[in-house]
């Protein structure tokens, strides 16, 4: 293979078909750091906006723009939202915890004179009696006995000790489509003013909080795209509904096992994932798949087979957060990442199974799609060669998870770097043109990418540029 200075080039055997995020923090914090990252398999960067200022965030993005350019690699920028984000206040002491011992939680309240457990979030105004209400990842179990006043009521069932800080999860509370905070909206408007991709979504409960999210994004003139990060009791219980409305979803595994049980979690995810093939939406998994690496230079045995796992199940994406954020060993991390996912595409046992697409049976564009994906499996093509305005063409391909690589040609640099995270597909910008598909392929023929005698099928439209016009398949052997 020849590199090039006109585009990031890997021989087709080297694609890798699920993607990685990585996610950003101390340990990744420069501009070194963040190449590093893309150069050893990242395809996206996760920023958390539950940490940092805007002036760390705008050096960030102005970081991970600079290494895609240097590296002629679309990536696609994540802005993960805190969202209603429930946790214990400030307090000094370690508070010990006994089954059967009654609790008491406020709003800002202060333990030492009041004897009070503080809040960071006014609970008293979302809880009813009988409601679940879990502390520090579920090491203290409690139960709501009543609400007065503005203070909670709980009876713990186990033994344990609280923290200052530490998370609360509330598996049966309602939150009535609360769920983007006065720090989401100050965040989203500051992402407006940013090259940002995507907009990830803590807490998801129902297609109406999609609904909210897209309308303040729309209105402050962005064209991001949504991530439901699936991690509520709720959420599960309104899932298909979720997925329908959502452009990304996210198994967010670490609350999700704590609102709805450890067992659970597996069972989800196959869910999750199901769906996003179904209705054509990229799906992530996410929390722990490599905790181990972040003390330690070898994942797990167990973390090997899960990140394999969803390979084999089909998700789009597999994500780090501590792993690449603080962890010590960041680099090894994702390249591990990249050498799991290389050896279960190409050894694995398992193939993708899954109903299709039912939403959009009726559209031309998922007509043409699956044409071409059955165009190209009958005479063995090498890769399909989509161009795309939106990006829409080359998602509905991607989502019948063809077995050979998507390359999608866009004059549009935000399509191209949200389309990096999609499952199987390669991305590269051009200008707008009636042959720039066909112009694509001579340069990655040029490039070594494809060789002598490849098939290529290629997807057009007779109005380049222009929205929903794709119409045209092509088959092109190369000499």
């Amino acid at each position: 293979m020849t590199t090039t200075t006109d585009g990031h080039s890997v021989s087709l055997k080297r694609y890798k078909r699920t993607k990685i995020i990585a996610t950003v923090g101390p340990s990744t914090d420069s501009y070194e750091a963040i190449k590093r990252l893309i150069e050893d398999g990242a395809n996206g960067i996760r920023l958390n906006f539950s940490h940092g200022s805007y002036d760390e965030r705008t050096r960030q993005i102005g970081w991970i723009r600079k290494a895609s350019r240097e590296l002629h690699k679309p990536v696609a920028v994540i802005q993960d939202l805190q969202g209603p984000k429930i946790r214990l206040g400030e307090f000094d002491d370690i508070i010990t915890v006994q089954a059967g011992q009654t609790l008491r939680l406020g709003y800002n309240a202060n333990w030492v004179e009041t004897g009070i457990i503080p809040t960071q979030y006014d609970l008293s105004t979302k809880v009813k009696r009988g409601d679940r209400l879990y502390i520090f990842d579920g090491r203290v179990r409690t139960v709501i006995t009543s609400v007065r006043n503005g203070i909670v009521y709980v009876q713990a069932d186990n033994d344990g000790i609280l923290l200052k800080r530490k998370g609360i999860n509330l598996p049966d509370t309602d939150f009535g489509g609360d769920v983007i905070t006065e720090k989401d909206k100050a965040d989203l408007a500051f992402g407006s003013t940013q090259d940002i991709d995507y907009v990830a979504m803590s807490f998801i409960q129902s297609a109406v909080d999609i609904e909210n999210i897209r309308k303040i994004i729309t209105n402050l003139g962005g064209d991001r795209k949504i991530i439901a990060k699936l991690e509520t009791k709720l959420a599960i219980d309104n899932l298909e509904e979720i997925m329908k409305a959502t452009d990304v979803a996210m198994v967010a595994r670490g609350d999700m096992a704590v609102e709805v049980s450890p067992e659970v979690v597996p069972v989800a995810q196959r869910q999750i994932i199901s769906l996003g093939l179904q209705y054509g939406k990229p799906t992530i998994v996410a929390t722990q798949m490599l905790a181990s690496m972040t003390e330690a230079p070898e994942p797990s045995r167990a973390e090997v087979s899960d990140v394999a796992t969803a390979v084999y199940l089909g998700a789009d994406c597999v994500m780090l957060s501590d792993e690449t954020a603080m962890g010590k060993y960041p680099h090894e991390a994702v390249k591990m990442m990249k050498r799991i996912i290389m050896y279960s595409q190409t050894h694995g046992v398992v193939s993708v199974s899954f109903q299709g697409q039912t939403e959009k049976e009726a559209t031309r564009q998922l007509a043409i799609s699956r044409g071409v994906i059955s165009m190209a499996h009958s005479i063995h093509a090498n890769a399909i060669v989509a161009e795309t305005k939106t990006g829409a063409t080359v998602l509905n391909i991607a989502s019948e998870r063809p077995d050979m690589p998507v390359i999608a040609v866009t004059d549009s640099n935000r399509t191209a770097q949200q389309l990096a995270i999609v499952y199987d597909v390669k991305s590269y910008v051009r200008p707008v043109s009636t042959q720039a598909a066909q112009k694509l392929a001579d340069f990655l023929r040029h490039s070594q990418v494809f060789k002598k005698g490849d098939i290529v099928v290629m997807v057009s439209g007779l109005q380049p540029g222009i929205v929903g016009t794709t119409d045209t398949i092509k088959i092109r052997q190369l000499d």
